[in-house]
């Protein structure tokens, strides 16, 4: 489970896609089955939310690694490579490599 917390000083990467809204559907699926068959087996993988823009042009991946170099590690591993080609030809790519600074809540998140 994603547990967003400036305390537990992990890597978030947060990857926004831009696509065609008739190819939204298919990338999700493509980021989906990468995620699911290769990328979540991966040593430092903490976890992954995958996200679909309501307007159909957005897709976006927000995930947890343990480190840096555990991330580097997964992307020199070729068994998520044939998903993520594929992914970046119907896709453009915004990668960001972040760390969680804050957190807040609100009345509404007790729900």
């Amino acid at each position: 489970m994603t547990t967003i917390s400036p305390g537990r000083k992990l890597l978030t990467i947060i990857n926004v896609f831009t696509v065609e809204p008739a190819s939204q559907e298919h990338f999700v699926e493509l980021l989906a089955r990468a995620t699911e068959t290769s990328v979540r087996h991966e040593p430092g993988f903490i976890s992954a939310s995958l996200h679909r823009g309501l307007d159909g042009t957005k897709v976006t991946m927000y995930a947890q690694w343990r480190s840096v170099e555990d991330y580097q590690a997964m992307r020199e591993n070729s068994a998520p490579l044939s998903y993520l080609q594929e992914a970046l030809a119907i896709a453009k790519f915004d990668p960001g490599m972040y760390e969680v600074v804050e957190t807040y809540c609100g009345s509404a998140s007790a729900t």
